[in-house]
Formats: C-alpha cells, structure tokens, sequence
C-alpha cells in the first residue's frame, strides 16, 4: 500500500521524464496491467517494460532512478605556460 502512494506520488511530482516513465509502468504493472499493454499505451517495447519491472523488484525504488553513464571520457585543458 505504501509502495502505492509512493509511487503515485512520483508520478505526479517527477521532474525527470525517466523517472516518470519507469514510475508509470511499474504502477500499472501493480494494477494488473499485463506487459504488452503498457508497452502500448507508453509506445515502447515489451522488453523495456519487462525489463524496468524485473529491475523494480530487484532494486526496488533505487530501480526508478536513471544512471547515466559511458561516452567520452572528460578532457583535461592544462593553460600553457610561457
């Protein structure tokens, strides 16, 4: 019930559209929504639904949460010395 609110709550207040997503179709998976249909609605693929609910109920809400990572490495600009 707790997790419930908890996650209503982060669909309504949400800044990150990530988040939101993957706060949208965990709550409709606890309502009985099967896979393919939120896929539908949400205009995404089964795996990715599949996926973030098989990570939710690993991770739990830490799951909801994007990790961004990878691409190129920062580069170092040292100021030249003369």
């Amino acid at each position: 019930m707790a997790e419930g609110q908890r996650l209503q709550r982060i669909s309504r207040t949400a800044k990150d559209p990530v988040k939101l997503r993957r706060a949208i179709v965990v709550l409709m998976s606890a309502q009985g929504q099967p896979a393919p249909d939120i896929a539908h609605l949400l205009k995404s693929s089964e795996d990715y639904v599949r996926d973030v609910i098989h990570a939710f109920n690993e991770r739990g809400f830490d799951a909801l949460d994007p990790k961004w990572s990878g691409g190129a490495p920062r580069r170092i600009n040292e100021p030249f010395s003369s």
